[in-house]
């Protein structure tokens, strides 16, 4: 220990003192680790090492600057992205075409044994590591959701006491000496290679001595040879062959990934440095030991798109698993909703809906505002809780569905179709031009635009910056920008910034003829017409329903699948108190934007309109408008950076 002690001060001092810039600085955990390390370094001069005593102290060394990368599975990832670390995954392992960048958490047993997953209590197991993804966090997750094991809480008792409580003795490296989930260890039952039963292929051997009765770990654990004598535990209570871990297994999981700090140079530095060391490195190969460093199983290293935390590599799944696994203080169950708004404008008109929605039905606050920089800000804030709704045009309804959201309720647009449910709402998206201009019809691929997307159609207009209020927001989208949103964009065209506005229909009349805010109290509807695909001659605005880029979805409430029901719930009692029925007069109206345009929702909404639990966004888009946005998606920078990172992998959705 004191030899760990002296390596981990001198590599620190080294790290801090004599690493030369451009150097990629590797936080190492054990001896055989820094080996490798070292071989790596001599073959690769990029590189320097760093050693620590353990995961947690490798994260504080990055985040200090004293290191600048490790591997972690998925439950130091999550510990890595808090927010007193901060730190980020930027490049992920890949499996190869069994898993990609993804594994399966499983439950391997001996054959011949009689139990099944509902047979565990009372059981020996044996864990990778405490903390760790398929050894901890998924098998205890797994057994707490499916009312297995028994647990009240961190409040109460820490989680590992309820392991402790459910198996008749554990191996679980990283847990406290003595304690009872250390009693199976042959070592020192730390997390390193000082423990025999540490790490994957240490849970296995845990097993196959017979020291344990179920060994938690990933699919690739078991080698073939061993195959025929082991099996899997399904979540049925059935088994199955090792081998058919894609149908029987607790959970699929991210990759392990480097994380380091959010600083982009230094991520391109890591990436092209680790790129280079392949040529002439076995990376991913730990030859006599085991996954030194990265996983032995690694096929190749993926980078991982920018800008993505580690609450969105991990995905929804996973972290509803480990988040209360983790010492997080969850906070009681409110009534009210919290509802995300965008920008300044949003938020003031959020505010004042929050302080009417008790109204005269309820006692409390039904609605709590959340503000999010952009609807890409807001969308993430509802995948991770800190907030729970939000109305988004067909686009980001797409968006919001990668990232594992739902659509609960529609706008609808007709007073006529409120009373009929089953009609779907939508509207046309249509080209409008000045009766003056003479420019080209848009070719018969335009009805592949959909609407909504109107920061790329102002910078193809090149649009001028807009001081709005004091504050300069140009092509932000949100309210701020006075050219954001169907409105935005007509006023764009009004004010000559752009040519043409794409639009839904009912914009011109409802921004013309003296209906509409100031800037709008000039503007005459006769002056505009629309261009039609394959037509020369533009038309008439009233002639929309033939002449127009595509029907379109309405814009739709998004939210979490589980939150689906009170959303509809509380929005129901909203819209009878505050919606289009209610007089002109009244303090507040959930349709009317006193301060700006549709804000919150559409000002031409007549009513939402409740969209049945299980629908999924393909479905509410409908498939012509699904084939044009994933037709746009083909070019990659169509796709916005937030759907990039929840499409990464596909263990980030419920499966």
């Amino acid at each position: 220990m004191q030899t760990l002690l002296l390596v981990a001060l001198l590599g620190s001092l080294a790290a801090v003192f004599a690493a030369p810039a451009g150097k990629v600085k590797w936080c190492v955990k054990s001896d055989k680790e820094l080996e490798k390390c070292l071989a790596l370094k001599a073959k690769a001069p990029a590189f320097t090492c760093v050693l620590r005593l353990n995961t947690l102290d490798c994260i504080i060394a990055i985040k200090a600057g004293e290191a600048d990368a490790i591997t972690l599975d998925g439950g130091d990832i999550y510990t890595a992205g808090l927010n007193n670390y901060n730190l980020v995954p930027i490049i992920a392992e890949d499996y190869g075409i069994s898993s990609d960048t993804c594994y399966y958490a499983v439950a391997v047993v001996k054959k011949g044994t009689a139990f099944g997953i509902k047979g565990l209590q009372g059981k020996k197991s044996c864990h990778t590591a405490l903390g760790r993804s398929a050894g901890w966090n998924i098998p205890v997750g797994t057994l707490l959701s499916m009312k297995l094991m028994q647990w009240s809480g961190i409040e109460d008792t820490p989680v590992e006491d309820a392991v402790s409580n459910f198996f008749s003795a554990s191996c679980a490296p990283g847990s406290p000496r003595g304690s009872k989930l250390c009693e199976l260890c042959s070592g020192d039952c730390s997390m390193s290679h000082h423990e025999p039963y540490y790490d994957y292929e240490g849970a296995f051997k845990c097993l196959k001595d017979g020291v344990g009765d179920v060994a938690f770990v990933k699919h690739l654990t078991v080698p073939d040879s061993e195959k025929p004598h082991y099996e899997l535990l399904c979540k049925d209570g059935t088994r199955a062959p090792i081998d058919d871990y894609r149908t029987c297994h607790l959970a699929r999981v991210p990759a392990h990934a480097v994380v380091s700090r959010k600083d982009a140079q230094l991520a391109d530095l890591i990436w092209n440095s680790l790129n280079s060391s392949v040529q002439n490195f076995q990376l991913f190969s730990s030859a006599p030991y085991k996954n030194l460093m990265f996983k032995d199983s690694t096929v190749r290293l993926v980078r991982v798109p920018a800008n993505t935390d580690s609450f969105l590599y991990l995905g929804a799944e996973y972290m509803s698993i480990v988040h209360p696994l983790k010492n997080v203080q969850t906070s009681s169950v409110s009534p009210a909703i919290k509802w995300c708004a965008v920008g300044h404008a949003e938020t003031t008109k959020c505010d004042a809906w929050s302080i009417a929605s008790p109204g005269e039905v309820n006692v409390v606050t039904t609605i709590e505002c959340r503000t999010g920089a952009t609807v890409e800000d807001c969308i993430k804030k509802i995948m991770s809780k800190d907030a729970d709704a939000m109305a988004v045009d067909g686009g980001q309804v797409y968006t919001a569905g990668k990232c594992g959201l739902v659509p609960a309720m529609v706008e609808q647009y007709s007073a006529d179709l409120c009373s009929n449910p089953g009609d779907k709402a939508s509207y046309y998206a249509v080209a409008v031009v000045k009766r003056v201009q003479t420019v080209t019809s848009p070719s018969s691929s335009a009805a592949a635009v959909p609407p909504g997307q109107t920061p790329a159609l102002r910078s193809v207009l090149s649009v001028p910056a807009v001081e709005n209020g004091g504050r300069w927001s140009k092509c932000k989208a949100s309210a701020d920008e006075q050219y954001y949103g169907y409105a935005g964009a007509f006023r764009c065209l009004v004010e000559g910034a752009g040519d043409v506005a794409f639009i839904k229909h009912t914009i011109v009349p409802e921004n013309s003829n003296g209906k509409g805010p100031a800037w709008a109290s000039g503007v005459i509807a006769n002056d505009y017409q629309l261009i039609c695909p394959g037509q020369a001659a533009a038309v008439e605005i009233s002639e929309y329903a033939s002449c127009n880029l595509a029907a379109v979805p309405a814009h739709a409430v998004v939210t979490r699948p589980e939150t689906h029901s009170k959303v509809v719930q509380i929005l129901n009692e909203q819209q009878a108190q505050f919606g289009s029925s209610v007089s002109d007069d009244a303090p507040f109206k959930l349709f009317r934007s006193d301060s700006g345009k549709n804000l919150l929702f559409k000002d031409s909404t007549k009513c939402l309109q409740t969209i049945p639990a299980g629908t999924s966004y393909d479905t509410f888009l409908g498939a012509k408008y699904m084939t044009a946005i994933n037709v746009l998606r083909q070019c990659g920078e169509n796709t916005p950076e937030l759907e990039k990172s929840c499409t990464f992998h596909p263990c980030q959705q419920k499966s």
